[in-house]
């Protein structure tokens, strides 16, 4: 892991803090300041808390963009967005996620994660986490629902256990791009440019976690398009069954956030979804995203 620079870890001092397992899934941490440098031990201890329960709730953190961006990168590298003009200014590896208009524009990407997926699923190498920050929050409504997918892999069905062993699938960023379901306007045209960083590409549907060893189903209603090498109706009629089972009521962590909530949740663990908010409700979100590794 990266550690951050001009700063030795060791010489840190330790934080008291604690982590309590969430019911479903996750674990919420509280009495952790991020906006300090952490120690080695402190960071060791987050890392095995991110492994074990997949989705980290940070309470109470006040952050920099760049504290933001520091603690990310003790994870490893991060991607940077293809919506350039979401980008926070100053700040490249932060992509706004808001629904706020300025003058009649949107200042983010107001329908971010409106279908069931994991984060860059669409790239060669997807993204390892990503790390959400409350800035503004709606009034009403706003929640993020996680699902577990290695439990979704480990309860499926024979029938379709075997009906995906060893098999890939295509994602691509453009699947449901351009189906409105926060309301129309949120997605601008892609360029030449843009459409170029993010060509399809093919994972296994099954996908093996690199540091725990665990499977887990690859797939998501938001980026996967269909399963190679079989008919489009059998491919569309497998993937829905994979979809509808992954997100059975059992597999579900729905966060209700609160003032200055971090997540940290786990692409190649879960798939994530924003439930909404109404359009005169102010909602605003940093998101940094952590490079992963191919899936195998």
């Amino acid at each position: 892991m990266a550690e951050l620079s001009g700063i030795a870890p060791h010489t840190v001092r330790r934080q008291a803090f604690d982590i309590r397992p969430l019911p479903g899934a996750g674990a919420e941490i509280t009495g952790l300041d991020l906006s300090q440098p952490l120690s080695t031990a402190d960071f060791y201890r987050i890392h095995q808390a991110h492994l074990q329960y997949h989705v980290l709730v940070f309470r109470q953190q006040t952050l920099t963009p760049q504290q933001h961006i520091d603690f990310s990168r003790r994870f490893g590298p991060l991607q940077i967005h293809v919506l350039k003009q979401f980008l926070l200014a100053g700040h490249p590896e932060i992509l706004i996620v808001s629904n706020i208009l300025r003058e009649g524009e949107p200042v983010g990407l107001g329908d971010a994660g409106k279908y069931w997926h994991s984060d860059l699923s669409y790239k060669e190498t997807p993204s390892l986490g990503s790390m959400l920050y409350a800035r503004i929050l709606p009034a009403i409504g706003g929640d993020t629902k996680f699902a577990n997918m290695h439990r979704a892999w480990e309860t499926l069905p024979d029938a379709l256990r075997q009906a995906v062993e060893g098999r890939r699938a295509v994602h691509s960023y453009t699947a449901t791009y351009s189906q409105p379901k926060f309301g129309a306007g949120w997605r601008p045209a892609l360029t030449e440019k843009q459409l170029s960083e993010v060509k399809s590409v093919s994972h296994p549907i099954i996908r093996t976690h690199p540091e725990t060893g665990r499977k887990a189903l690859f797939v998501s209603e938001g980026f996967t398009t269909h399963i190679e090498g079989i008919p489009a109706d059998e491919s569309r009629d497998i993937l829905q069954a994979l979809y509808q089972h992954s997100i059975r009521e059992e597999n579900i962590y729905t966060h209700r956030w609160q003032p200055n909530d971090l997540l940290f949740w786990d692409n190649r663990s879960l798939i994530h979804l924003a439930t909404g908010c109404p359009a005169d409700c102010p909602r605003q979100l940093y998101r940094t995203t952590i490079q992963g590794d191919i899936p195998f």
